[in-house]
């Protein structure tokens, strides 16, 4: 009987580790995060102060798709571009 292990994760370059990234991609990722996060903020900031005939489409599904939606800055910006009347 053999004891060795077979390793069945994928070998691609998709899940660096933090400790693996250079110090600018880490400063990038950081900025990017960083600028997601504020962009996300002020639309769900903007969208609690905006009254509901004001908003295309139904607010509440506005307000649970963009804290929870990973879009890299592109649904606050349908948001700003498309969501508002």
């Amino acid at each position: 009987m053999s004891t060795e292990t077979i390793d069945t994760r994928p070998s691609g370059r998709l899940k660096q580790k933090w400790h693996a990234l250079t110090p600018m991609q880490r400063k990038l990722l950081v900025a990017a995060s960083a600028i997601d996060t504020a962009a996300k903020t002020v639309a769900l900031v903007d969208l609690s102060r905006r009254p509901a005939d004001a908003v295309r489409g139904p607010k509440w599904l506005w307000a649970s798709a963009l804290p929870v939606v990973n879009s890299v800055g592109v649904l606050p910006a349908a948001y700003f571009l498309f969501g508002r009347r």
